[in-house]
């Protein structure tokens, strides 16, 4: 069985690194970058957990649950200060965490659109690893998978520890994924959140759908960490067999 990995980091790490080739235009490339913050969690077990995460208002912020499940307290840092998360809505099922972080004043990230991607178009995945500043990696979309009603984005793009919640933008500098797990040993098995379910997440948030920070229901597990009758098949088969075409979902 293969074995899939989170894209967080519990403290030590290891920085590991990709050569990247270049994408976006400098400036496009400083607009998206000043989205992408990082995450410090203190567990409950001890330690911490690293991740990123991706503005999405001023002062809220989306991440993987994989990231804050254990988790006491959330902080989020940006310009050298950290802000502590005041309450979380959780989508698990999804792995996707929405967090209200007060006073944060952070640039939000364009959103794009997961269903309008086509394979073999450049994305950029940009996260922070272990304790070391923001990472990023070019790569293109290997696949599109169906799932739940939007798009699971398979690229090529490096990513490693500390990542998880990062985001994956298209050549438009637009948020269209969350950076979420790798298969091990397996070239260009990285996947994303498609960002129709960050836009989900925000639209049942608006109905007060927040709670306070404190460690989630540790039976839940999101899709891509269930058992082999529940995840999606697309996982077991590792990509090769998807259908290599656009993911329209019209």
């Amino acid at each position: 069985m293969k074995s899939l990995l989170p894209a967080f980091v519990m403290l030590p790490a290891a920085l590991h690194g990709a050569p990247a080739r270049a994408m976006l235009e400098q400036a496009d490339y400083v607009a998206v970058a000043v989205s992408v913050l990082r995450v410090e969690a203190p567990r409950q077990r001890g330690g911490f957990a690293l991740g990123s995460a991706v503005a999405v208002a001023p002062d809220k912020v989306v991440t993987n649950c994989h990231v804050t499940r254990e988790a006491l307290a959330v902080n989020v840092l940006r310009g050298g200060l950290r802000y502590a998360a005041a309450a979380q809505a959780a989508d698990v099922a999804h792995d996707l965490c929405l967090l209200d972080v007060p006073g944060l004043g952070a640039t939000p990230a364009r959103l794009g659109r997961a269903k309008a991607l086509a394979i073999g178009q450049s994305v950029t995945a940009l996260g922070y690893t272990g304790g070391t500043g923001i990472q990023n990696s070019t790569g293109e979309v290997v696949r599109l998978h169906r799932y739940d009603g939007a798009c699971v984005i398979q690229s090529s793009n490096f990513f490693n520890s500390g990542a998880s919640g990062g985001g994956l933008f298209d050549d438009e500098g637009r948020l269209v994924g969350i950076l979420t797990f790798r298969l091990r040993g397996a070239a260009a098995h990285y996947y994303s959140a498609p960002v129709e379910w960050v836009q989900q997440l925000l639209a049942d948030s608006a109905r007060g759908d927040f709670h306070t920070v404190l460690p989630l229901d540790s039976a839940q597990l999101p899709y891509w960490q269930a058992g082999p009758s529940q995840r999606p098949a697309f996982l077991d088969a590792a990509g090769d067999t998807a259908p290599a075409e656009p993911c329209s979902l019209h």
